[in-house]
């Protein structure tokens, strides 16, 4: 099993020191050799990189960035890397090698950053986090401690390849979801849900554990595709949205709203809804399937090939009472 004692000791100090016993049978299952087919590739990918001596990376940039570091061969690097796509978020840049992933993810942090309350000295919950790129990017905002949290392998073991080049930092993504945090753990400062609601059969149940996790006072970021309309009102696709399976819920803003005040989040305030553009989502070299481009209608692309409007997302900051 990969050593996690570093993030447990991170945990002791925002009070989840008794979930230790849970998350290491969690965590040990998670990376038994039965947990996907994949994993031995993917570990043996971590295995093979080269011995290094860590340097501090560049969090605060559109692209993460660890320096180029004698012994690494960009080649050789390169071709490990492609091993563990797709990369859905980025970009990084490690050792000269350039991670073009198929989400521009600076340009959605652009448009949040600086209207969420600063998170200086806060330990934050990052839903959803994939490989974790906004990840580092809240820690390099100045976050004390990141959780992030994610059930698809792959993405876990993409932020330990790119961490295997990076001095230590107080960030942590694992193959978790949601409902597995301790019950009303109350140990985050910010909790993170960027695209992550729309994927829930039970939205209410989401925002419920989400209130779960944060202080009293405590800060949610919520980004989630919506629908256009002034009425509350909310629509289920029928098998696919925009090509992407397990679409349940597609609510106006009205009724977001209202599921994120059923939930008992105060101080409700609307900081982005935008559409989503082939620019900021699209196939690359580091995810070569099909993308954006291919989810919309030909002859109109405000629509996606199912008849649905195009992707809009909105991005919703409040607090727990």
């Amino acid at each position: 099993m990969l050593r996690y004692e570093a993030l447990f000791d991170d945990l002791s100090g925002i009070g989840l020191t008794s979930w230790r016993d849970e998350l290491e049978g969690i965590l040990e299952g998670r990376f038994s050799e039965s947990a996907h087919g994949d994993l031995s590739d993917w570990l043996s990918v971590l295995a093979g990189l080269p011995a290094v001596e860590q340097r501090p990376a560049g969090l605060n940039s559109g692209a993460i960035t660890v320096p180029a570091i004698d012994g690494v061969s960009w080649d050789g690097l390169q071709q490990a890397l492609l091993r563990l796509s797709p990369w859905r978020k980025g970009p990084f840049e490690v050792c000269g090698v350039y991670i073009d992933a198929e989400w521009r993810s600076d340009m959605k942090w652009e448009r949040v950053k600086d209207a969420i309350a600063p998170l200086t000295d806060r330990a934050v919950l990052d839903v959803g986090s994939g490989n974790g790129y906004y990840a580092l990017r809240m820690h390099g905002m100045g976050a004390k401690l990141v959780i992030g949290i994610d059930p698809t392998l792959l993405y876990v073991v993409q932020f330990l390849a790119i961490s295997h080049f990076m001095a230590a930092v107080p960030v942590h993504i694992l193959p978790l979801r949601l409902h597995e945090l301790p019950d009303d753990a109350n140990a985050f400062d910010t909790a993170f849900s960027m695209g992550v609601l729309y994927h829930q059969r039970d939205p209410a149940k989401h925002l419920a554990e989400l209130m779960a996790c944060l202080k009293n006072g405590g800060e949610l970021v919520l980004e989630t595709l919506i629908l256009p309309g002034t009425g509350a009102r909310a629509g289920t696709p029928n098998k696919r949205y925009a090509r992407m399976r397990n679409v349940w819920h597609l609510p106006t803003l009205p009724m977001l709203e209202r599921w994120l005040t059923a939930a008992g989040f105060i101080n409700m305030r609307l900081i982005d809804a935008s559409n989503t553009t082939t620019e900021e989502q699209r196939s690359t070299k580091w995810m070569p399937f099909e993308s954006l481009a291919n989810a919309l209608d030909a002859s109109d692309p405000t629509r996606t090939i199912e008849g649905w409007p195009a992707p809009r997302r909105a991005v919703l900051i409040c607090n727990r009472p």
